[in-house]
């Protein structure tokens, strides 16, 4: 079944220095290798996530803000929010280092998907800050420039990163209250 017209993007964020360096620089040359390797695009990129999605989950370096439930309610209400703005949020999950979202912009609304993201982005990180100002230097960053973004192709895999979404608490291996807190949206 075709989606509705427009675009529908599972969405990753996470906070600054989540993946250690060289890690990153690995996992981008393995998607590059993929794609120089006659890979289709989007296989290469689901390739890509699952391993960058696994280092997230394993948290080996870098800040854990969203475990404090006033940051995870700030980026929460935030993504709801979107919805003002005529985007669908069909699910999202707030994990102590990133964050998934599964978002669906109708083509009859103006809104330029990416400046959308990028002032959600601006937003939480601005709200975030002040919340961990005495932990985190004025001068550093709290997301990671940019996101991951994978264009959703049709409603079986809408279906199965919802899923996905719902599940990655408990398959990251998480406490009991990051698979049943308040920040797992369905």
């Amino acid at each position: 079944m075709p989606l509705p017209s427009g675009t529908t993007s599972f969405l990753t964020f996470r906070l600054h220095g989540t993946i250690p360096a060289a890690t990153g620089r690995e996992l981008k040359a393995t998607l590059h290798q993929a794609q120089e390797a006659g890979t289709a695009h989007h296989r290469a990129q689901k390739q890509f996530f699952a391993k960058f999605d696994a280092v997230l989950d394993r948290a080996p370096i870098g800040a854990a803000y969203f475990e404090n439930e006033k940051m995870a309610e700030v980026l929460a209400g935030e993504i709801m929010m979107l919805e003002e703005t005529g985007f669908i949020v069909h699910g999202f999950a707030v994990l102590p280092n990133h964050a998934h979202i599964v978002l669906h912009l109708p083509e009859s609304n103006n809104l330029s998907f990416a400046k959308a993201i990028d002032l959600l982005h601006l937003r939480t990180g601005t709200s975030c800050r002040r919340l961990v100002r005495p932990k985190l230097p004025p001068e550093a960053e709290f997301w990671q420039v940019g996101w991951f973004e994978y264009a959703v192709q049709d409603e079986a895999e809408l279906t199965r990163l919802l899923a996905y979404v719902r599940g990655n608490a408990r398959q990251a291996g998480l406490p009991a209250r990051f698979q049943e807190w308040p920040y797992v949206n369905e």
